[in-house]
């Protein structure tokens, strides 16, 4: 096999979920495309960062140079209702339900020391404002993923709310546990809206 190919075949399997059998296909694919194809995708993917930026308000991913996303800048949003997510994907899985109205905070993951993910590595200080600045009573609905890494964030996130005396500001709640697949990622749409209806109070 061709050098280039073998180079090919590695990058694509360090994809998520990729392994060596998807990876050769699919460079194979490559190889036999056409080249409009080919040039757009190379410039999607060399452009990819400069044309993407993080919403500073919530953490999401915005359109380059806007610095807050279209959900944070919308007044028909309810922006009394947070819904706390780990990821973007997280984000764009329940807005894609079409069940929720209030706006989002992106942490960027979940406390994972095994993974070498602190608390310092997350979006937390910035939800923290979001809180403290708030004219008035709001809901911080928890949308972690139930496992270890979900359960720990969800845990310092009530606590921390309560050592910094923010507790009068906030009601908590978190999603009901009716998602078939438990992660929200991968749920559908009638489990979502259903998870969102039903969430519980902490």
């Amino acid at each position: 096999m061709p050098e280039a190919l073998k180079r090919l075949i590695h990058n694509i399997s360090l994809l998520p979920g990729i392994g060596e059998n998807r990876a050769t296909k699919l460079a194979f694919f490559l190889l036999s495309t056409n080249e409009n194809y080919l040039r757009e995708l190379r410039e999607n993917i060399l452009t990819i960062k400069e044309k993407t930026a993080i919403c500073h308000i919530c953490g999401a991913i915005t359109d380059a140079p806007k610095d807050i996303c279209n959900i944070c800048n919308n007044s028909s949003r309810n922006h009394k209702e947070i819904c706390v997510v780990e990821e973007y994907l997280d984000l764009l899985t329940l807005e894609q339900s079409g069940g929720f109205t209030g706006v989002y905070h992106v942490l960027g993951g979940a406390i994972s020391p095994i993974n070498g993910v602190f608390v310092g590595d997350l979006n937390f200080s910035k939800l923290f404002s979001r809180i403290d600045n708030a004219d008035s009573k709001i809901e911080i609905i928890i949308a972690t993923n139930p496992n270890l890494e979900g359960e720990a964030t969800t845990s310092f996130l009530t606590e921390e709310i309560e050592k910094r005396k923010l507790k009068y500001k906030v009601k908590m709640t978190r999603l009901s546990r009716g998602l078939s697949s438990g992660y929200i990622e991968y749920a559908d749409t009638m489990s979502l809206v259903s998870a969102l209806r039903e969430r519980k109070e902490i």
